[in-house]
């Protein structure tokens, strides 16, 4: 027997960094936002006298146990942790089967790491608590954790302190997958080398939590998320909206009282590793702007997906979509269509029966 799970990825809708603090880390906050794309994880595991994890792929870039590389991979480390915490041991195989970008910005590799311990939960038949499983995650990567909330999620401190916002239906969404590799530990040393990570940020992140109170006071939700509540005890308390850029924005406001997703992206957040990504890989901005498009076409929102390579647009329709699509495509760099994947799918769907 095996279990084979969906292990779907993110984007960030809006990511403010903030200035390096002692640890080496910076101060984050994003909204994550998972899609209906995925990778497919399959976990066979059976208790034993002693543990083995075993990892195979069909991708030679995943870090696996023919290349001696498996003690690498975040789902390796993440079902070592399971296994100890619940102080049993196994033998256990896992097939990471890739469709997702690596070193694309859209975690693929974090949600591998949710997948693999969802699938050795099934197999053993035993699971860890939430909260340790949240705890375990954290200590894996700065943002494994959200993939144990899926739907549209609040990340702050590095990205590993996440929260449940308000959900909204199906958006479709356009996903370029350029073919370059972008480094997040290079990219956070470029931000930090052109000083953007300075006190500037930390207004930023302000901001963005302005938005985000904003928003969830005037959609019609009835009680804030947690993490608001979180920010306003740190002094991240609602006021004025940025203003945005409208070159990459339509208007949304007929939306705005049944999609806080579309209500967020109005408010005019960004991604600040654009700046340094985008001077880097100049195609990349190319690239956007295919997604962003023009006229009735114009994407609600189009952005760097993390740090990079993955870009995506959210569209009113299937029709602009589509058209998204076909313009980054003539221009040769692989784009897929997909739509948002709200936090009930997320859960109902995981498990590839």
């Amino acid at each position: 027997m095996s279990t084979r799970v969906r292990s779907f990825c993110k984007i960030n809708l809006g990511l403010a960094v903030g200035p390096s603090r002692p640890d080496g880390f910076h101060a984050l906050a994003t909204v994550y936002q998972t899609l209906q794309l995925h990778d497919f994880v399959t976990v066979t595991a059976t208790r034993a006298a002693e543990t083995t994890i075993e990892i195979t792929s069909n991708h030679r870039g995943v870090p696996r146990s023919d290349a001696n590389s498996a003690e690498r991979n975040t789902a390796w480390r993440m079902v070592q942790k399971t296994l100890d915490r619940l102080q049993i041991t196994a033998k256990v195989h896992i097939h990471i089967e890739k469709t997702l970008p690596i070193q694309g910005g859209m975690g693929a590799g974090s949600a591998n790491a949710i997948a693999a311990t969802l699938g050795l939960e099934r197999e053993l038949g035993i699971a860890l608590p939430g909260p340790t499983r949240l705890e375990l995650a954290a200590e894996v990567g700065s943002d494994v954790p959200l993939f144990l909330l899926g739907g549209t999620v609040l990340g702050l401190n590095r990205g590993e302190e996440v929260y449940p916002l308000p959900d909204s239906p199906p958006v479709p969404c356009v996903v370029a997958l350029p073919d370059i590799g972008v480094s997040t530990a290079l990219a956070f040393q470029q931000l930090d080398a052109e000083q953007l990570t300075s006190c500037a940020a930390v207004d930023k992140l302000k901001q963005l939590s302005r938005a985000l109170a904003s928003v969830w006071s005037t959609t019609g939700v009835e009680s804030g998320p947690s993490g608001i509540a979180f920010m306003d005890r740190s002094g991240l308390i609602p006021g004025d909206l940025p203003s945005g850029r409208t070159s990459e924005m339509r208007d949304v406001s007929g939306d705005l009282a049944e999609n806080p997703l579309l209500a967020l992206v109005r408010t005019g957040i960004e991604n600040d590793f654009e700046e340094v990504v985008f001077s880097q890989h100049p195609s990349l901005r190319s690239t956007k702007r295919d997604l962003v498009g023009s006229s009735s076409e114009s994407a609600i929102y189009a952005a760097l997906s993390g740090s990079g390579s993955a870009l995506f647009g959210l569209y009113k329709s299937q029709t602009d979509a589509l058209a998204a699509q076909h313009r980054v495509q003539q221009n040769g760099t692989r784009a897929i269509l997909t739509e948002t994947l709200p936090r009930r799918d997320y859960w109902n769907t995981m498990f590839a029966e």
